[in-house]
């Protein structure tokens, strides 16, 4: 953040302005800095503004009911006051330094200076480059909402104060970054969130500094979290309005960056990343089914490797009747570098997909699937089982509706392989007891990662465990510290 300074103050002469603003902004030499100087009045009257995040055609109508004066009034009239009226826009404030006018000028407002006044307009006439809100690629549903959060905090602020009308919701904003100066709005309901977690992230985003944060929300995230080497994520990113509005409700808080689509919900746990917004699109029935296949699913992306690969190493484990589980040809290669180069492949796969151009994604799906899979088989460098249990953890680390989560729990099923194979039973345990100990430990703004697991809530995991229809879910989830505590009030 900018270091505390004493503000230079806007000059009533309008010449030692103009000569300020081109050596702070570079207006001989940035082409995309622009500046009007018209003459009202027999005053100078200066425009300043920035291409391509202006809204052009009403920077045009200003720019004309300006000119306008001169047929319109006499020239006793106090021009200061006229164009005040003049301006056509909704949104019109004014500013006596030169710190917040070049801020609002480089966020694409319009600046506009009087000669002969110490204070200048600025006019929020901002039209930012951007796509029209879209379904998310990553939290697609079968029905529902088709909009989605886009780059624009604008917009984004719009999508969700459409879904909650209360004159209780707050967007609070602020600039973060001494030279990107980029928006970050706090969104919460003022009468359900919790203050003292609303002090804690102003007070952590007010404390930021660093020249700019390109990186948007993942640089925000990693100011408020203090993750360090933990792979498991300690806030949950959501691009659908819907999810976002309906965690806003619960007494979450909401942190939106310009530049990104992706808004931070805080605080969450563990099981915030494993809901999806499917379940609450179906009935509670239906819902609970999808939920708890998508739990199978997560499951055994983390332990299903690892358990077959004990049981590869140590058969004596296998009732008779499933004797037939584990490798028939072990091959030319250690079981356990099979899992592992079959899962870095799975990883190289997804890198491939992400890079390679739609049209040629599927064929190169198809050419590692098919011909690399079969060849690998057939040549003795992996056997049959192997692929068949990766592809299945793989499925599973899909399944996952955070992306974040999945690669956590690939790491942690690594990690679980080479324990196990190292020392089979102890080391199986061992790793899970940690796993669960580690896990255990974990806080998120001052959140139990586990909760409501540990320390345990019974009503509350009954409500994670199972799909409860919302006329029954009539309490806030109390691991946020609601100020109001009851729902539908």
């Amino acid at each position: 953040m900018r270091k505390n300074k004493k503000p230079k103050l806007i000059n009533r002469r309008i010449e030692e302005n103009e000569a300020f603003l081109k050596s702070k902004l570079g207006l001989d030499v940035s082409f995309d800095v622009g500046f009007r100087e018209l003459t009202i009045l027999k005053k100078k009257v200066q425009l300043y503004y920035v291409t391509g995040l202006v809204d052009t055609g009403v920077v045009i109508e200003i720019i004309k009911k300006f000119i306008s004066v001169n047929d319109d009034e006499i020239k006793e009239t106090d021009i200061y006051e006229v164009l005040d009226n003049r301006v056509v826009h909704q949104q019109l404030e004014k500013a006596d330094t030169f710190e917040k006018a070049i801020d609002q000028l480089l966020s694409g407002l319009l600046v506009v200076f009087v000669d002969g006044e110490s204070e200048c307009f600025i006019v929020d006439v901002r039209s930012y480059p951007g796509r029209s809100p879209e379904e998310p690629d990553t939290e697609k549903v079968v029905r529902g909402a088709r909009d989605g959060y886009t780059e624009n905090i604008i917009e984004n602020t719009a999508l969700t104060r459409r879904r909650i009308r209360d004159e209780r919701l707050r967007n609070e904003i602020m600039q973060i970054g001494e030279r990107s100066k980029t928006d970050v709005c706090i969104s919460y309901l003022q009468d359900v969130a919790d203050d003292g977690l609303i002090a804690l992230i102003k007070d952590e985003l007010s404390q930021i500094e660093v020249d700019g944060i390109s990186m948007a929300d993942k640089t925000i995230e990693e100011y408020l979290v203090h993750q360090g080497m933990n792979p498991y994520p300690l806030v949950r990113y959501t691009e659908r309005p819907d999810v976002a509005s309906t965690h806003l409700l619960e007494g979450h808080v909401l942190i939106m960056v310009d530049t990104s689509p992706s808004m931070i919900i805080m605080p969450t746990t563990f099981f915030h990343h494993v809901q999806h917004a499917e379940e609450y699109r179906e009935s509670p029935a239906v819902g609970t089914f999808v939920r708890w296949v998508r739990f199978l699913g997560i499951f055994a992306s983390i332990f299903l490797l690892p358990l077959w690969l004990l049981l590869v190493v140590e058969p004596q484990l296998l009732p008779p009747n499933l004797s037939f589980i584990g490798p028939n040809e072990t091959g030319n290669i250690p079981i356990v570098v099979q899992i592992l180069l079959a899962d870095i492949g799975i990883e190289f796969l997804r890198m491939a997909a992400i890079h390679t151009p739609t049209p040629l994604s599927t064929a190169m799906g198809l050419i590692a699937a098919v011909l690399i899979g079969e060849i690998a088989i057939k040549v003795g460098l992996f056997s049959s089982e192997v692929i068949l249990y990766v592809a299945i953890s793989a499925i599973g680390s899909f399944a996952t509706p955070s992306y974040e989560l999945s690669v956590a729990n690939k790491i942690i099923r690594i990690l679980l392989v080479l324990l196990t194979f190292f020392f089979h039973v102890p080391g199986f345990i061992i790793g899970m007891t940690c796993l669960l100990l580690f896990l255990a430990n974990i806080r998120s703004l001052q959140t139990p990662y586990l909760w409501p697991f540990l320390p345990f809530n019974g009503k509350a995991l009954s409500q994670i465990l199972f799909r409860v229809s919302v006329p029954l879910s009539k309490t806030r989830p109390s691991i946020v510290h609601p100020k109001n505590n009851r729902k539908q009030v």
